[in-house]
């Protein structure tokens, strides 16, 4: 069966955040998706297997399954635009363990309809300020991350964390976030997920479902072109739309393969 390693949130090779995507002829097991997972040693490898109405769409990071991804979404959509498997104008489903989701073209963009993951203010676990060594401004969580606002991209920029102890809190991942300094980008932000075995995401879609709201309570707007600052960066349009995050991003393949 084939399987492709596309960059996502990104329209230049080895940019944005690299996902691979397996369309399956057959059910499998889930340690048998574990291990591919591992091997291929990605953020998330995304699995998809056809339904009537759309596709099952699961994720797998090297050591576990997630409930929620959206850089791997993305590249499935377009895996299976570019290869002919769906008419490029044909809106996708996919069924996941967050609901169904779905993404369809907008130009040269795949916009993906996710659910929104509002954070309230929460109590600061105790490793997370020595952790990421900075003074935080805010910390609130969901049922997925703790998200946490510093005073400025810079920080985000010179961060450092102790993963070993930010791997401690109970929590899939840690969002870190500022206003973005130069425009047109409204915020920034850098994700680690030491926890689920990825210590820093590069472009992070689930991320921006508690990003969006967050933001919007501050900014007093809907609509937002949002910078992730890893050493790959991202760039990803957001929209908060009848209680949903829309999430825009481009995307390249870079390996097509087969697995054996």
């Amino acid at each position: 069966m084939n399987l492709y390693i596309i960059d996502a949130f990104t329209n230049e090779p080895f940019k944005g955040n690299p996902a691979a995507v397996c369309l399956l002829e057959e059910r499998k097991g889930d340690q048998w998706m574990q291990n591919v997972a591992m091997e291929m040693n990605l953020s998330e490898t995304a699995f998809l297997y056809p339904l009537k109405d759309g596709y099952e769409l699961r994720w797998f990071t090297p050591v576990k399954e997630v409930d929620l991804c959206g850089h791997a979404t993305l590249a499935s959509a377009h895996y299976l635009w570019e290869t002919g498997i769906e008419p490029k104008g044909k809106e996708l489903r996919f069924l996941t363990k967050s609901g169904w989701l779905s993404a369809k073209m907008d130009e040269d963009w795949i916009e993906l309809n996710f659910p929104l993951e509002k954070v309230e203010p929460c109590k600061v676990p105790e490793p997370l300020e020595d952790a990421l060594g900075v003074e935080l401004l805010f910390v609130g969580s969901n049922r997925m991350d703790v998200l946490v606002e510093v005073e400025s991209e810079r920080q985000i920029r010179e961060l450092q964390p102790n993963f070993t102890k930010l791997a401690t809190i109970k929590a899939r991942g840690i969002l870190v976030t500022s206003r973005a300094e130069e425009e047109p980008f409204d915020f920034v932000s850098r994700c680690f997920f030491p926890a689920v075995g990825v210590n820093e995401d590069p472009v992070t879609g689930s991320a921006h479902c508690a990003l969006a709201p967050y933001w919007q309570s501050k900014l007093g707007k809907n609509h937002f072109l949002a910078k992730q600052l890893s050493v790959r960066e991202g760039i990803l349009k957001v929209q908060i739309q009848e209680g949903r995050v829309l999430l825009a991003g481009q995307a390249v393949t870079v390996v097509k393969g087969e697995l054996r």
